[in-house]
């Protein structure tokens, strides 16, 4: 078996030669991305991506979320009605229309935070059934210096909820996907480049929680498995 070898300085054009038949690599200029998709994360696990749910008009981040901004306790939620975007930006406590998005503990598990209002229009604008649960895949990034999340509202993940005469409603523990996706494994790669690009202040409105007066309830890591 050929030792895979890890290069930290800069090659002189007689040492690629030689690495290249180490590594056994193939020089094919010819190739080109024309074709190709960019496989859906959502079609993966993601126990360790960031993710968001919308479900029985409470909203909250995974642990994911809260372990990659371990100084942040107070976000704030911004939508681009246009993009169909939603981001999660870190704020400070005293701003405006921030909420706590995590227990006020050391061990900082997520936090669902009632938002009837927000729910409904959110529902509403992506014609989501407010009965199921929506979970959306997403990613930090870093736009003119500042980090938050963002998440496509058209990418969710849907799981039904179901009842018969008499039982209480069960959720479906199998995800289902918008309909657009059944013939496709993800978008061109080109697009995919773009869909991470965004001005935070371009089209996003900021929407208030103010959930301070709601006492919420509080799930450990995988709150998903209801």
């Amino acid at each position: 078996m050929n030792e895979l070898l890890i290069v930290d300085k800069q090659l002189t054009p007689e040492e690629k030669p030689s690495i290249k038949r180490e590594m056994e690599i193939i020089e094919d200029d010819s190739f080109n991305y024309d074709g190709y998709q960019v496989v859906r994360g959502e079609f993966f696990s993601h126990l360790y991506e960031p993710c968001i749910t919308f479900n029985n008009f409470k909203v909250y981040m995974n642990t994911a979320c809260i372990k990659k901004l371990p100084e942040t306790d107070y976000v704030q939620i911004l939508v681009n009605q246009e993009k169909k975007k939603l981001a999660v930006r870190p704020c400070s406590e005293e701003s405006k229309d921030s909420f706590r998005w995590c227990s006020a503990t050391a061990k900082r598990t997520p936090k669902q935070v009632t938002c009837r209002v927000f729910y409904g229009k959110i529902t509403e604008l992506m014609g989501w059934n407010p009965s199921y649960r929506y979970k959306l895949v997403g990613k930090l990034i870093q736009s003119n210096g500042q980090l938050l999340f963002i998440f496509d509202l058209t990418a969710p993940e849907i799981f039904t909820r179901t009842s018969k005469d008499g039982e209480k409603a069960r959720t479906s523990r199998k995800p289902v996907y918008p309909s657009e996706w059944e013939h496709q494994f993800g978008v061109p790669v080109e697009e995919h480049q773009k869909s991470l690009q965004i001005d935070i202040f371009d089209g996003y409105a900021l929407f208030g929680m103010n959930d301070k007066s709601t006492k919420n309830n509080m799930e450990s890591e995988d709150m998903t498995h209801e």
